[in-house]
């Protein structure tokens, strides 16, 4: 971007925003949130900060779920040059590659946000996903997560012995493969299509989102027994980009992305996390909703299905065997498992 030096001084005495000047480099990014839901607002708070620490240089173009291709196709349309970036689950992936759907969310394993992100940012995590997302021509910038998810149901659900025979929503991949073994009858629905779902009666729970997301969206009302903190589901979210504009960056605005993306793990799990304790005080007085709490010896039983399953799941690609090798390594060498 070249400034004559009329605009550049007008500019830096505040005159005239940096921002109102094309940036040098412009991302087009798709999130896996529809644009009302507080995760989608605090990305864009992330998008916001990125042109603002660039000094107008690099700009996110933060787009809703759909915009330009479905959830799960975001990883191919960054490939084919559609997209340039994806803010995501990662798990959605899992029909590419099992890989994907252990890593995204090796169910039972994270009993709080700190643990998955440093394993992610200190435990090997990053070099796996950068590994993985080689092939599709993506640079894995960072890794981040919403919240312990909470878990919506219809029914009392206490403890294991309650997920069997239960109708659940769960995503495919790991999730579906652990419920199932616990006894549940999974059901794949897309998140937009599980208040509909439960209020009509085509199932009767769902692993969703976090407690704050469900409370927002009447989840809890037509759902009167959530199970709160959540035992089983914390999703890997990743921000990744083109490898080929990445590539393109110069390093100063590579590092300011990558620190970027760590402030806003940073920022989202706290937002979430604050959002959770007001929406659960708001629940609590609400005499129609139970919020139920299962017991360290409950969570124990789930925990141990789930890891029956993520040895199974491992033997369906040489990727995940590496994604289980290198998550129970780092449970076992942090006193985890």
């Amino acid at each position: 971007m070249k400034l004559t030096s009329k605009l550049l001084t007008a500019a830096l005495s505040g005159l005239i925003s940096v921002s109102a000047f094309a940036a040098d480099f412009t991302f087009k990014v798709q999130s896996s949130d529809p644009s009302g839901d507080k995760n989608f607002q605090v990305q864009q708070q992330w998008a916001e900060r990125v042109g603002k620490m660039s000094g107008g240089r690099l700009e996110i173009k933060l787009l809703p779920v759909g915009s330009v291709v479905k959830h799960t196709e975001t990883l191919d349309a960054i490939k084919m040059g559609i997209l340039d970036g994806q803010v995501t689950a990662t798990g959605y992936f899992s029909g590419k590659d099992p890989a994907f759907g252990l890593i995204g969310n090796t169910v039972g394993a994270w009993s709080s946000t700190t643990q998955l992100l440093q394993y992610i940012n200190y435990g090997g995590g990053y070099e796996l996903m950068t590994e993985l997302y080689a092939p599709y021509g993506v640079k894995f910038v960072g890794g981040s997560t919403t919240g312990v998810e909470s878990f919506v149901s219809k029914v009392p659900v206490d403890g294991v012995d309650d997920l069997k025979g239960l109708k659940l929503r769960a995503p495919e991949g790991l999730v579906q493969k652990v419920f199932a073994a616990a006894g549940a009858a999974p059901v794949n629905l897309p998140g937009s299509e599980v208040f509909t779902a439960l209020s009509k009666g085509v199932i009767d729970a769902a692993d969703y989102t976090v407690f704050s997301t469900n409370q927002k969206a009447g989840m809890n009302d037509i759902a009167q027994h959530p199970v709160q903190p959540g035992f089983h589901s914390l999703p890997l979210i990743d921000i990744s980009v083109s490898q080929k504009k990445w590539d393109k960056l110069p390093a100063d605005l590579q590092e300011i992305l990558t620190v970027s993306v760590r402030d806003f793990a940073q920022d989202i799990t706290t937002q979430l996390r604050i959002a959770d304790l007001q929406a659960v005080k708001e629940a609590s007085n609400n005499p129609d909703i139970t919020i139920h709490d299962w017991s360290a010896e409950e969570r124990k039983k789930f925990r141990a299905i789930a890891r029956s399953q993520w040895e199974e799941f491992a033997k369906e690609s040489d990727n995940a065997m590496k994604v289980y090798q290198s998550v129970t390594a780092y449970l076992e060498t942090n006193g985890l498992l």
